[in-house]
């Protein structure tokens, strides 16, 4: 009972090295996927906005682009222009849809697809 007692326990140095990999590559795809996600969320309430806005509800197709260039362009998105909008008028209210995808480089020839399709709705 001593011996066993005496025996410590835990991990070893390859089993902490293998540990802190998985660690490290997590924390980097979680780096360069936060602005992709955080783009996206910008994207939908930038869509939103101006689906709300009473001065959008009968403006011209032109104006909803150029309201939706100026604000992004606020924000720094590039993740899609003003041409990739789908606009439309769903039962009197006016909806802005779009469908994208982003590739991000992990490491090497590792890479995430991430499809993102924001809407005002």
């Amino acid at each position: 009972m001593k011996a066993a007692a005496s025996r410590q326990g835990g991990i070893g140095f390859v089993g902490f090295i293998m540990v802190a990999i998985g660690v490290v590559f997590v924390a980097i795809a979680a780096m360069k996927l936060a602005p992709a996600y955080a783009h996206s969320a910008q994207i939908a309430q930038i869509f939103k906005a101006i689906a709300n806005d009473p001065a959008m509800q009968d403006a011209s197709i032109k104006d909803i682009k150029d309201s939706y260039y100026k604000r992004a362009n606020i924000n720094y998105i590039t993740d899609i222009t003003a041409d990739d909008i789908d606009i439309s008028k769903v039962n009197g209210r006016l909806t802005l849809s779009t469908s994208y995808s982003i590739k991000i480089p992990i490491a090497g020839n590792v890479t995430l697809l991430l499809e993102f399709n924001p809407s005002s709705s």
